[in-house]
């Protein structure tokens, strides 16, 4: 006889009659809308996620009175903006999936003061408030294809394990257990 046998009769009283279609049992719904990869948009998606983004982003500066020093007029022609948003605009619809016992609302809320500060930092670093006007970044963009890049990516440039026995870590793809 196992310890814990009355336990498992007691749980079979007290849930065994639970309808299995009851939402405790049911897998996690997801979102209306698939999450997109902004830098892969191709001409059929775009429009339907840029006007998303844009009724979402027009209701979230309304309902919470962001001033443009957080999010400027011309925020969609910026892309770390358009990210930040992006993020928050799916952190807040999953927040509220029927699946989630209530935790999701509370959690984004406790999260929108970071993300505001971010969007307040990005705004005042392209500099669009401050000239009332919209002003183009130029992305910097990072070679990947230099002579010193491409002699330097030959080699892994991690210290060598000292003791390749360390538990926990990973060799030869597998994982050592001491």
């Amino acid at each position: 006889m196992n310890l814990f046998d009355d336990d498992d009769e007691a749980a079979d009283r007290l849930f065994g009659d639970l309808d299995p279609d009851n939402s405790l049992h049911t897998p996690a719904e997801t979102p209306a809308e698939p999450t997109y990869l902004w830098r892969d948009l191709d001409r059929a998606t775009a429009p339907k996620a840029w006007q998303a983004l844009s009724n979402w982003v027009s209701w979230f500066v309304a309902t919470y009175r962001l001033t443009t020093s957080v999010i400027p007029d011309c925020w969609w022609r910026h892309p770390e903006i358009v990210a930040e948003l992006y993020a928050l605009q799916r952190a807040e619809l999953a927040s509220y999936l029927a699946t989630d016992p209530g935790f999701g609302p509370l959690g984004f809320h406790e999260r929108l003061p970071l993300a505001i500060e971010r969007l307040r930092l990005e705004t005042r670093t392209i500099g669009c408030v401050g000239l009332q006007a919209h002003r183009e970044a130029s992305p910097r963009l990072l070679p990947n294809d230099a002579p010193e890049f491409l002699a330097w990516a030959t080699e892994p440039h991690q210290p060598a394990l000292t003791n390749p026995e360390h538990v926990g870590h990973v060799v030869g793809g597998h994982l050592r257990h001491g």
